[in-house]
C-alpha cells in the first residue's frame, strides 16, 4: 500500500526528469494524503521517428481513483491504490490500464510497520526514499470523472506490487517504480497494451530504497513541513525487525485524513 508520500523536488527538476516542455511552479509537499491533488505526468511520443519532441504534460489529479461509471462518489470506496497483478482485469481499473497509464512524481513514500499481534505498541512510521536521492516515478492510473452537474475532475491511483527486501519487514506492498528509460513504454497507451508492460510492474531493486524511522508527526495531515521526515533517533536508519505481515490493504484507510478533504465534489 501507499497511503502517504512526498514531492519536495523543484519544478525544474521534475520538468527535466520527465521531459516536460513546461510546468507550473509548485511548493515542496512533505505529507501528501489521499484526496489531495497530486502531480501526474501523462502522454508520450506521438510523432514521426527522429522527432524527439514530446507531448508529455503535467497535470493535477485528485488522489483517489473514480471510474467513469460511478454514480455517487460518496457511496464509492476511496481507491488510492490498485494492485498491479489484477488491475488489467478489475472493472474499476481495466480501461485505465489500457488507455490512461500515467507517472506520479514523488520524492519517496511513508509506510507504517504494524506491531506484533497482541502488542500495545503503536504502528511505527517509516520514510522510504531513494537511497541516492532524487525523484521517483510511481506507476499510476488516471480517470477523468464527470459529476452529475457536469463538472470534471481528474483522478488517479498508485499501482502497487509486493515488497522488495528493504520494504518487506515494514509492509507487504509498495508502489511500482518506473525507471526513466521505461517512461516511453509505460506512457505509450496507443501501442503498448497492459500485457506489453507487465514486466515493468515488479518491485524496485533491493538496494533502491532506504527506510528511515520517523516520528508519528506524519500521522496527522496538518503536519506538512520537513519535520515529518526527521529521523526518530540515532538508530533510525538501521535494519528493521520483521513484523507480522500486514493484511491486504484494499479497504484500509490512510491515517487521520481530515474529513473536509472529501469535499472535492
Amino acid at each position: 500500500m501507499c497511503g502517504r508520500f512526498s514531492l519536495t523536488a523543484t519544478p525544474q527538476e521534475v520538468q527535466e526528469l520527465f521531459g516536460l516542455e513546461e510546468i507550473e511552479d509548485f511548493p515542496p509537499r512533505y505529507n501528501i494524503a489521499p484526496t489531495q491533488p497530486i502531480l501526474i505526468v501523462a502522454g508520450d511520443l506521438r510523432r514521426e521517428e527522429g522527432d524527439n519532441r514530446t507531448d508529455r504534460r503535467a497535470l493535477l489529479a485528485r488522489w483517489g481513483f473514480l471510474p467513469g461509471w460511478v454514480k455517487d462518489p460518496a457511496d464509492f470506496p476511496l481507491l488510492i491504490n490498485a494492485r498491479s497483478e489484477t488491475a488489467a482485469e478489475k472493472a474499476s481499473f481495466r480501461a485505465a490500464m489500457r488507455h490512461r497509464r500515467v507517472l506520479i512524481a514523488a520524492s519517496g513514500f511513508y509506510e507504517w510497520q504494524r506491531p506484533p499481534k497482541g502488542s500495545k505498541q503503536k504502528s511505527t512510521p517509516y520514510w522510504i526514499k531513494p537511497r541516492q536521492g532524487g525523484i521517483v516515478a510511481f506507476a499510476g492510473l488516471m480517470e477523468t470523472y464527470m459529476s452529475a452537474d457536469g463538472a470534471e475532475v481528474d483522478t488517479a491511483a498508485v499501482l502497487t506490487v509486493g515488497p522488495n527486501r528493504e520494504v518487506a519487514p515494514i509492509h507487504d506492498r509498495m508502489p511500482v517504480v518506473i525507471a526513466p528509460e521505461n517512461f516511453p513504454r509505460w506512457l505509450d497507451c496507443l501501442n503498448q497494451e497492459p500485457r506489453h508492460v507487465a514486466d515493468l510492474m515488479v518491485p524496485a531493486s533491493d538496494d533502491y530504497f532506504e527506510a528511515i524511522r520517523v516520528s508519528d508527526l506524519v500521522n496527522k495531515v496538518a503536519n506538512s513541513g520537513p519535520e515529518v521526515q526527521e529521523p526518530a533517533g540515532d538508530d533510525a536508519a538501521v535494519e528493521v525487525e520483521p513484523a507480522r505481515p500486514a493484511k491486504r490493504a484494499a479497504k484500509t484507510k490512510a491515517p487521520e485524513t481530515p474529513p473536509d478533504q472529501l469535499k472535492l465534489f
